[in-house]
């Protein structure tokens, strides 16, 4: 005789939560104006115009809501702001994740060139940079894209706190009783009636 196997699992139906961005967690990933100046002389590219790029962004998203001012409650105000906001923090830390991995690449990459017993690493023919080179070179340039989204992340913030007068925070929806059907809740209702 055999025994069927049951399953132990639940059937019930799990809803992921999703936590929102912060800028916390972009100032995490991404350089900051001294890292981005460091790389930005070591590798020979332009060296960026941190304050500059945050303070137009400010500028541009308080003016922005000024001409809206008329036409929007203050809670669609709040609403608006608080969906470009998100952008501007989401773009950031998306680029933040992406020069982290460029980085380990390149990190790899030149620890490979240390191994003597690896041709496939070395320099390529005169002329020509090695794969390690290019890697570093690559993550360089997504330190500066990376670090010029995180200036307009953090001016895009001050914003919002300026139009809207609290401070920004990512919007997380709330969940109420996940994984519940319509039915489980009308059945406790039920239930809970009949005493």
């Amino acid at each position: 005789m055999t025994k069927t196997a049951r399953s132990t699992h639940s059937s019930a139906r799990v809803v992921p939560l999703r936590r929102g961005t912060t800028l916390e967690m972009v100032r995490l990933v991404c350089p900051d104006a001294n890292q981005a100046s460091l790389i930005a002389e070591s590798f020979g590219l332009p060296v960026l115009d941190s304050d500059g790029i945050r303070d137009l962004h400010e500028r541009f998203i308080i003016e922005t809501a000024d001409a809206l001012r008329d036409g929007l409650s203050d809670r669609a105000m709040q609403i608006h702001l608080q969906r470009i906001v998100g952008a501007y923090v989401g773009s950031a830390h998306g680029a933040g994740q992406f020069y982290s991995r460029a980085v380990s690449e390149a990190r790899d990459a030149t620890a490979k060139l240390a191994n003597d017993a690896r041709d496939e690493d070395r320099g390529g023919p005169v002329g020509f940079d090695s794969n390690a080179q290019r890697k570093r070179e690559f993550a360089a340039d997504m330190g500066l894209q990376s670090h010029a989204l995180r200036m307009a992340a953090e001016g895009a913030v001050a914003a919002y706190e300026h139009a809207v007068g609290e401070s920004w925070k990512p919007f997380e929806r709330q969940v109420e009783n996940p994984g519940e059907t319509v039915s489980l809740q009308a059945t406790e209702l039920q239930m809970a009636a009949l005493g």
